[in-house]
């Protein structure tokens, strides 16, 4: 695992004064990772596997929500066992049912590519590990220019991925992939496609070497906002459900 939940939430907790409009949104994401922290350590300490080693925290993470969520949010909690194995295999389109149950799969998928090589299927479109779509590009430095990976929505596995290739439909003709940036977001754009009409927020570390692009992509929601504006639709929801 590249970033660790402490980074995580130190992450977020240092954008807050950076993106105001957006605080609250880091505020919530902050307590879902101090809450997943511990059921990631859990599980590496037992080395288990079975869902049902997350019964214990259903109460606590409903609880949590109906503290520091959305008003209402908890109306719609339903958690069970069936329900998480539903969403392991992204058999859940109720976007409630969805949320509670991804913040208690993502340590578990988290432990789980933690335990042996992943092995990337060359310009996978989706995650070599657990199948699941990218939350987000992310860029780093090579020789004179950067090369793009897409970062895994669950279990935050990484695969390397050519950067004119749209991730949704393949499509690469490099005029039908527009890139969209904002002075406000310098380490951060919009990778789009013209041809799905999907987009991907990437996050460029050799702008910014500090970024962790599961928190820096919650912090940009603006740019969530301009695209969908635009007729683009995300590719993959993050955790929040944006």
């Amino acid at each position: 695992m590249k970033w660790s939940f402490d980074a995580r939430i130190q992450r977020a907790a240092e954008l807050v004064p950076k993106y105001p409009a957006a605080a609250e949104l880091l505020a919530f994401y902050r307590e879902l990772a101090l809450f997943q922290k511990p059921v990631f350590e859990r599980l590496r300490a037992r080395a288990g596997t079975d869902l049902r080693v997350l019964e214990a925290y259903f109460a606590p993470l409903v609880e949590l929500v109906a503290r520091q969520g959305p008003k209402g949010l908890t109306d719609k909690a339903c958690l069970n066992v069936e329900l998480l194995q539903s969403a392991w295999e992204d058999d859940v389109k109720d976007p409630y049912a969805r949320f509670f149950a991804r913040v208690l799969l993502q340590p578990y998928a988290e432990y789980l590519a933690s335990r042996g090589d992943v092995q990337p299927k060359p310009e996978s479109r989706i995650c070599p590990f657990c199948s699941s779509w990218p939350v987000s590009g992310v860029l780093r430095g090579e020789g004179d220019g950067a090369k793009r990976w897409l970062l895994c929505s669950l279990c935050s596995t990484e695969w390397q991925f050519r950067r004119v290739l749209c991730p949704g439909c393949g499509e690469q003709d490099k005029d039908k992939l527009p890139i969209y940036t904002a002075a406000q977001f310098d380490a951060v754009r919009v990778d789009a496609c013209d041809t799905c009409h999907t987009y991907l927020k990437s996050v460029d570390l050799t702008k910014d070497g500090h970024a962790i692009p599961v928190v820096d992509e919650i912090a940009t929601v603006a740019l969530n906002i301009w695209a969908e504006e635009h007729g683009y639709a995300k590719l993959e929801t993050n955790l929040l459900g944006m």
